[in-house]
């Protein structure tokens, strides 16, 4: 093995139980290493969304009440929000176009199964690195949190690890999805899920705002319970249901699991 490899075969057997599944997650870093420019590509649009807040409607729109009878400023109230979304769109990114590519075109996962390595390590190893650099984008996000003095809570320290808990959620469930594609215009419903997502999951605006039924839909959609946990941890507005949108996630991670790994013996061993 040459010296240029080591420094990523450095992931733990035990990582997140992936067991053999680790071994696509070197692989894929190795490949990144080479295309290190495409990944922070997906950061751009959330930290454009924030710093124009702060600088332009922030200035216009001013102080709103917080919590414990507070006030902050707006772009504090945005910003949890747009760190969710950017832990979506990372894990969401990763898990759909990237995985598509190597299932029908690369044929990686083919070349794979000739290993070792199961039809269920291959839907561990891809989800874990689609939540890895969904966990990627959410650490530069809380840096510049941090930088713009938007973290208002002590428990904005578990701001990151409930962005990790999204990627989670969403890469699971896009690899899922993704199996089911049949072409490359399939993914123009990606992006039709992803931007109502991120327009009407109180990311700009309180639940409140919306009419009763719009309410109701809302708050049946994933994007909505992971910025509820996030603006929950970085306001310092800690409850029951803060767990509550936590165990959706889970959930909703872990049937995307059992799907995607379903899906992907379907698809290379039937």
């Amino acid at each position: 093995m040459s010296s240029r490899a080591l420094p990523v075969r450095v992931v733990p057997p035990g990582m997140f139980g992936l067991g053999r599944g680790r071994r696509l997650i070197e692989r894929d870093l190795l490949v990144a290493r080479r295309v290190w420019w495409v990944p922070l590509s997906g950061i751009a649009e959330p930290v454009f969304y924030l710093l124009s807040i702060g600088i332009g409607i922030g200035k216009l729109v001013g102080r709103i009440p917080g919590p414990h009878h507070t006030t902050i400023v707006y772009a504090t109230y945005v910003a949890p929000a747009l760190l969710a979304a950017s832990a979506m769109n990372g894990a969401v990114y990763e898990s759909t176009f990237n995985v598509y590519f190597k299932l029908k075109y690369a044929k990686i996962f083919d070349a794979v199964l000739s290993t070792p390595l199961e039809a269920v390590d291959v839907a561990r190893g891809e989800i874990a690195y689609a939540l890895l650099r969904g966990t990627f984008y959410a650490a530069i996000f809380v840096a510049m949190m941090a930088a713009l003095g938007d973290l208002v809570s002590v428990w904005a320290v578990l701001a990151l690890p409930a962005a990790m808990l999204i990627s989670f959620a969403f890469s699971a469930v896009g690899m899922a999805a993704t199996t089911y594609m049949r072409g490359w215009t399939d993914f123009d419903l990606v992006q039709l899920v992803l931007l109502p997502l991120f327009l009407f999951s109180t990311t700009f605006y309180p639940l409140s705002t919306y009419p009763r039924w719009l309410q109701l839909a809302v708050e049946c959609t994933p994007l909505f319970h992971g910025v509820s946990l996030v603006r929950a941890l970085t306001l310092g507005q800690v409850g029951p249901a803060a767990a509550g949108h936590a165990a959706y996630l889970v959930v909703m991670g872990v049937i995307g699991v059992v799907v995607a790994s379903r899906r992907v013996r379907v698809l290379l061993l039937e």
